[in-house]
Parts: C-alpha cells; sequence; structure tokens
C-alpha cells in the first residue's frame, strides 16, 4: 500500500476513534485527531478517566460502527455556518479550529452516519474500510502543547489493510518494549534518573559508565586519526555572547533562566558552536591553517517540556558529540565527504551499516550568498553519490542558515533513527565576523560545517541498549567475562583465572555466591555477560576453564586460558 493510502486509512480509523467514544460518552468535547507516522491518534475532553479496559469498549464500538459501512461523506459550509454547527454541539475546542483557517480557504467536514467533524479529509469511501484496528494506548496531551492550557486525553492507535500486517506490526511492538532502554536501564543497572536531582537529567551506573568510557575513548581516538583536535569550552558564557549568536532572539524559550555573576547575566550553554568561534577568532588567521576540525564532547544544557522527556532518547542534558569544520571554499567538497565517509566508519563499527541519508535544501528565506548555497548543495550532493547511500531530497527544507544531510541509521528489528547531521552555517561566520587572510593578502569568508555525528551520548547510548537489547558486543560489554565457581573449594582457582584475565586487560568478575551453577548461570546469561567461565574439580586439575557464552551457542567445551584469551581478544580487535 503507497504510504498516502495508509495515512488516508489512519485518519479515518481515527474519525471512527472518535465516533465511537462520542456514541460511549456523549457530551465529549474533540480536538484533532491525526495519522501518524506508525498510527493515529485523537484528542478527547470527556469527566470519565480513561482506562486501559476502556480501550476494548472502544474497539468494539468501532467494529459496530464498520459493520455498518456508512459513507464518508464530504460537506462544505460557509464560516458562519460551520461555527454555529460547532458551538451548537457544544464543540469548544473545534471552534478555535475554525479560526485558523485562513480566509478564502474552502472549510469541510466529513460526516459519517451520526458522527460530523471538521477536516480537509481525504478518507476512505465508508466505515467498513478502516482495516484491522487496534487501539494502543492513552496519554495526557495539553490542548495545542501549551501547558497553561487544559489537559485532555489522548487515545493511541493504529490501522492496517490486513490483519496480518497488523500483527506483524504488534509482534514488533512486543520485541520494541522487550528492547526498552529504560527498562533495561535499571535490570542492568546502567542508568537512572531521580525527582531531587530533576527530570531528564541522567545519573550513569558504573556499568552505564564503562560503556561511556568506552564510546568516548574509540570516539577520541578515531577523530584524532581523522584529523580533529578536541576542545573543552566552558559550561556558561554571558548574554553578549548569545545576543550575538542569535540564540536569544531565536532560541531562548529553550534555555535555562540567567545567572547573575558579577552583576552580568550568564546563560547555561545551549549548544558549543558559540565558544569555538572564539577560539578560532583568538587571532588572526590564514589560508595556510585551513582546514580547522574541532570537535569537543561538550554538555549542553537545553529546556524540554516535561511531557516530551523520554528515558535517554529526550533529556535536558546530554553530551553533544559536537564538531566544527572551519575552511576555504576549495577545500568545502572534500571536507563534506571526509566527514560522511567517517561517519559511515563509525556506525559501521557500533553494529549499524545500514544508514539512508536525507539532504534538506535552501528554503525560501535564507542567509548566505546563493552562489556559496549552490557549491554547499553540490558538495553534499556528491559525497552521498561517492558513498552510495540511498538518499531523500526535502526540497527546501534545509534551515535558513545553511544546507545539511542527515543520515538516518536501521537498528535490530528496523526502526530508523535520526543521527549523525552535517549542517552547513552561513549565518555564524557572518553574525561572529569570522575570517582567514588568503593567497592574495585579503580577508575572506570561511565556510563553516556543524557537525554531530552519534548526536548525543546519551541518545547514542539509549539506542545502543534498544539495538542490542542490552547485549553489547564484546568490545562494549561492561563485564566481559563473569567466572563461576561451582562451590567454594574452588574459588581461589577462579580467582587465580580472573587475575589472568585481568592481566590480558579483559573486564571480569567473579561469582563466589554459595548458589547452585544454574542459579549463577541464569544470573550471568540475566546480565548478558558474553563470556561465563565454569570452573570446578575438572578445570582446576587441568589449568582450564569450561565456556559458556550467552547465545545460541551455549556450552562452547572447555579452554585453556590463553586460548580463551586470544579468541575474545580477536573479537575485541574485529568488534565482532
Amino acid at each position: 500500500m503507497a504510504d498516502n493510502e495508509l495515512t488516508t486509512l489512519r485518519h479515518s480509523a481515527a474519525h471512527i476513534m472518535a465516533a465511537a467514544v462520542q456514541s460511549l460518552y456523549p457530551g465529549v468535547k474533540l480536538d484533532i485527531g491525526p495519522a501518524t507516522e506508525d498510527g493515529f491518534y485523537y484528542d478527547f475532553d470527556l469527566e470519565h478517566r480513561f482506562a486501559p479496559e476502556d480501550l476494548e469498549t472502544i474497539e468494539a464500538e468501532m467494529q459496530r460502527l464498520a459493520g455498518q459501512k456508512q459513507p464518508f461523506v464530504r460537506k462544505e459550509m460557509s464560516r458562519a455556518e460551520a461555527e454555529k454547527l460547532l458551538k451548537d454541539r457544544g464543540q469548544t475546542y473545534k471552534v478555535e479550529r475554525l479560526a485558523d483557517i485562513p480566509e478564502g480557504e474552502a472549510i469541510s467536514f466529513y460526516e459519517t452516519g451520526d458522527f460530523i467533524d471538521l477536516c480537509r479529509g481525504p478518507h476512505v469511501e465508508h466505515s467498513g474500510q478502516i482495516g484491522a484496528v487496534k487501539l494502543l494506548s492513552i496519554a495526557g496531551s495539553y490542548y495545542r502543547g501549551r501547558e497553561q492550557n487544559p489537559m485532555l486525553q489522548r487515545v493511541y492507535g493504529t490501522a492496517f489493510r490486513t490483519r496480518d500486517e497488523l500483527k506483524a506490526y504488534l509482534r514488533g511492538l512486543e520485541e520494541a518494549r522487550r528492547r526498552d532502554h529504560r527498562k533495561l536501564g535499571v535490570e542492568l543497572e546502567l542508568f537512572s534518573t531521580h525527582e531531587p536531582i530533576g527530570a531528564g537529567l541522567i545519573c550513569w551506573h558504573p556499568k552505564g559508565g564503562r560503556v561511556r568510557h568506552l564510546i568516548e575513548t574509540f570516539w577520541k581516538q578515531e577523530h584524532y586519526a581523522h584529523g580533529y583536535e578536541l576542545l573543552y569550552t566552558p559550561h556558561i558564557g554571558r548574554a553578549e555572547l548569545w545576543q550575538t549568536s542569535g540564540h536569544l532572539d531565536f532560541y531562548r524559550d529553550a534555555m535555562y533562566a540567567p545567572l547573575q555573576i558579577d552583576e552580568v547575566e550568564n546563560y547555561i550553554k545551549p549548544m558549543n558552536c558559540p565558544f569555538h568561534i572564539q577560539i578560532y577568532k583568538n587571532r588572526p588567521r590564514s589560508y595556510r591553517e585551513l582546514p580547522l576540525r574541532w570537535a569537543e564532547l561538550g554538555t549542553v544544557y537545553r529546556y524540554e517540556k516535561a511531557g516530551v522527556l523520554h528515558g535517554l532518547l529526550r533529556v535536558r542534558g546530554f553530551t553533544q558529540d559536537d564538531a566544527h569544520i572551519i575552511c576555504t571554499p576549495e577545500q568545502i567538497e572534500s571536507e563534506i565527504r571526509d566527514v560522511l565517509a567517517f561517519s559511515l566508519f563509525m556506525w559501521k563499527s557500533f553494529g549499524f551499516p545500514n544508514v539512508k541519508a536525507y539532504l534538506a535544501t535552501r528554503p525560501e528565506k535564507a542567509v548566505g550568498e546563493p552562489a556559496r548555497w549552490e557549491q554547499a548543495l553540490q558538495s553534499l550532493e556528491k559525497a552521498v553519490a561517492a558513498a552510495g547511500l540511498d538518499c531523500e531530497v526535502d526540497p527546501g527544507g534545509g534551515a535558513f542558515y545553511g544546507p545539511k544531510i542527515d543520515l538516518k541509521i536501521k537498528d535490530a528489528i528496523g526502526r530508523e533513527w535520526q543521527t549523525t547531521t552535517i549542517q552547513f552555517d552561513f549565518n555564524l561566520p557572518e553574525r561572529f565576523d569570522m575570517t582567514y587572510v588568503g593567497a592574495d593578502g585579503q580577508r575572506h569568508r570561511p565556510y563553516m560545517v556543524h557537525r554531530a555525528l552519534l548526536g548525543s551520548i546519551e541518545r547514542f547510548f539509549g539506542i545502543l541498549i534498544e539495538h542490542y537489547a542490552g547485549a553489547f558486543p564484546v568490545w562494549l560489554a561492561p563485564e566481559q567475562v563473569r567466572i563461576l565457581a561451582i562451590s567454594d573449594p574452588f574459588v581461589e582457582y577462579a580467582r587465580k583465572v580472573e587475575a589472568q584475565l585481568r592481566q590480558a586487560q579483559l573486564r571480569v568478575t567473579v561469582d563466589a555466591e554459595p548458589d547452585k551453577i544454574g542459579a549463577k548461570i541464569r544470573r550471568g546469561r540475566n546480565q548478558r555477560i558474553p563470556y561465563l567461565l565454569i570452573v570446578g574439580e575438572r578445570e582446576a586439575e587441568t589449568g582450564q576453564v569450561s565456556v559458556r557464552g550467552r547465545g545460541d551457542e551455549g556450552d562452547q567445551g572447555a579452554s585453556t586460558v590463553e586460548a580463551f584469551v586470544e579468541k575474545i581478544d580477536a573479537e575485541i580487535r574485529e568488534k565482532r
């Protein structure tokens, strides 16, 4: 089914859901009910508080209405007729939505049986065509997304043409729930959040901290290897910095309230770029120094609304793997190619070989010379073509200050995640009057590219947890090996093996608890530890270990410690 067909089907299902709710709960006030990427939702205002069991009742009523095969009938009205109809029905939210429709634009309703809704359409022919439907969840939603407005009840659902498609989607949802990084974060003791600390602020536990250290160490090593230098910048800056950058004019709502320091307003940084620019402007620059590739694991803070916070994926304090490339116009094409190749190398190293590019081009209102935009776009297009990437173009979808490439990776269960951004910026070099002296002895404006590769360490870790379902590859596992002593007499030998493995730079622990070996194995498997080494009388006598992997292969038999170290070292080197 084409995407627009599926969207139409789901939007029609949202209407039938609203009709069902109105039938079951007379007097309900309706807001909006759009189709979404994965389904649909509708926002309701009513005294009854929905509970999970209500979803089954609403679903049954939807099926009854679908069975009537009532046609979707489009009706156009004058603004006065529409307003009277909505007021007579007590639909105050719809009256406000009516006011949003520009003068001169057609005002249309869709009627299905006794239900009528303000809507542009389109819809399926009749209610019997809404397909296989499942209502999924209930959430709160402020009217128009503003916290000062009434809290409405949002019911989410999905619809597909066939029952088999729906079943496949629901299986995917179940798998996604099994992999939920918030659930695994607790089970594996990776991270937590705490009310006394604040919403959207992450505490990394020792195991999560170990994985973060491994990610950041690899990140730093590869950046140095790819010609970058690392920067470290402060967490706050004076108001004048953010005024010059434009953040106070365009981004203030996402910034925390100012701090008064020495009678001057200071702001916690929401971005790193103005600091990098100040370093660039610390002294005059020559074309001979360019390109400059500067990267920073810089922690920033943004005031996200409480309703959108989501584990590690949407937070208020996070560490961007930020970088800025400052170069001449002649260097820009090769620099973009290198950035894209570097990005793909990093994603492959972390186990994400499926990557797609999205290219956003010049909008109607844009800063910067058209010739620079054209050169920037050509550089991005050529880099994508050279990488052999599948690419979608979003005409006019670039920011006002420059075109960009976004990369989306596909995880183990087929979900796409937006990650890498390669963003041209023709705005900040002008605002901060960035220049370099060219071969002609004249001052020139450099090209500047923002580049976030992983996006943020927090969000990337959340994606990583869900991609691997907490079973990290050996090179990233916080605990690579656990040694299980069959009984107390063999704990001493387990400690000896532990010392050998630590000498080989492996992350290893010993389970010396008095439990039976079956319980120890279950505990190790539940913690997703890559290798369990069982030691008892036979192993102590022969100087060996019995190797058990966490995967389907299970028992791998006896091995010398040296042979096991050689095996696991190969896995780590190859990032298997």
